[in-house]
């Protein structure tokens, strides 16, 4: 069976233009099939649309139909809005024109980081054939990539090398899924495979007593953040230690500046108000990380009059000048470019941003001990 691959490490190509602009007819051709609905009424699509696909030449993408812009009424602003949300991860956008016309200056401005190629309209006019317009739009995909060299990323980074002995601490409580592994574990734990490590999984109570049955030491421990304090207090001296969410921070963001977020838990006012987002949305669990454990921490570190709001999935304010802070999770549901244009939102507002292990193991006071990707 072919292995998946999550959204979250996909190429995103999102199409952008004017109402009635081609955008859904473009969208079905790169499919191949009717994903979302043609017509010549304006604002059919209301809604960004998701699809999965692999292009040729090009691998694994999720391509994003989005809604038209240049609607001004209040339906056309709250399409505005998800279109928005949608270029917010995008790669690569294909923006739709009519003849003569240029791509808008804000969208290099505001999503620096997104190659943006211009597909002019006219796909059904110009071609005799659908195929051969879909293969010269992948070719330009195509060209367009090849000109930035592609970021090779490893999720554990130096911490771990082929013959190393990695333990994997992952508590199966109320908020982990039933049946399954979260999928920060799973990618960590197959890459480690793939580094050719020997990798032992155990809950944190299995801890102590495994590491007195094995010959030597372990060469790394990842743990899941929430029980970071517990099994640091049990490691041995010179065995470094990190969490899965740690890493996903440094593989889906900027962890230096994930890292200088942190250090305003240094000085947090007692009024202070916290903006705790998550990139899943799943109904919260009397054991929830973001929704329970954390803001518990918090709340005993700094006291009950903290304030903190929460936000799920594609959901993050566009004016975060509230918030004193702002803790992220890991984002493995997430493309890299989207954690990155929400920390640069938050930086541009001046507002500092870290992620969910790094603010536990600093509230606990073992950030300096903990190892970094």
């Amino acid at each position: 069976m072919k292995q998946s691959i999550s959204h979250g490490n996909r190429l995103h190509i999102v199409l952008y233009g004017a109402v009635n602009s081609g955008k859904s007819t473009l969208f079905n051709l790169l499919l191949g099939q009717e994903a979302s609905i043609v017509s010549d009424i304006a604002g059919t699509t209301t809604d960004a649309v998701s699809k999965a696909v692999e292009l040729p030449g090009v691998g694994a993408v999720v391509l994003v139909d989005t809604p038209g812009v240049g609607d001004n009424t209040q339906l056309g602003r709250k399409r505005m809005e998800a279109t928005e949300r949608a270029l917010r991860h995008a790669d690569v956008i294909l923006c739709l024109l009519s003849e003569g016309e240029k791509v808008e200056q804000r969208l290099e401005k505001q999503y620096p980081r997104a190659k943006v190629i211009p597909v002019y309209s006219g796909v059904d006019e110009r071609h005799h054939s659908s195929t051969k317009r879909r293969d010269e739009i992948i070719k330009m995909i195509v060209e367009v990539l090849s000109e930035y060299q592609v970021e090779e990323r490893s999720i554990t980074g130096s911490l771990a090398k082929r013959g190393d002995l990695v333990i994997l601490v992952m508590p199966q409580d109320k908020a982990a899924p039933k049946g399954r592994l979260i999928l920060p574990q799973v990618q960590t734990l197959r890459e480690l495979l793939d580094k050719g490590c020997q990798v032992l999984c155990l809950q944190p109570s299995e801890f102590t007593a495994t590491l007195t049955k094995l010959l030597g030491l372990p060469d790394l421990v990842i743990t899941d953040s929430q029980v970071f304090n517990e099994v640091e207090q049990m490691m041995p001296d010179g065995v470094p230690l990190t969490s899965f969410s740690v890493l996903m921070s440094a593989y889906k963001g900027s962890l230096p500046e994930l890292l200088a977020g942190a250090e305003v838990l240094n000085s947090l006012k007692p009024n202070a108000r916290v903006l705790i987002a998550e990139a899943c949305s799943h109904t919260p669990t009397t054991e929830d990380i973001g929704r329970v454990k954390l803001p518990l921490m918090l709340q005993k570190r700094y006291g009950a009059q903290l304030v903190i709001d929460h936000v799920n999935g594609n959901d993050f304010p566009t004016d975060l000048t509230k918030y004193d802070l702002i803790i992220h999770c890991g984002a493995c549901m997430f493309n890299r470019q989207h954690l990155l244009n929400r920390q640069e939102m938050a930086g541009a507002q001046g507002v500092p941003m870290t992620n969910y292990g790094i603010a536990i193991a600093a509230i606990q006071g073992i950030l300096g001990k903990i190892a970094l990707p």
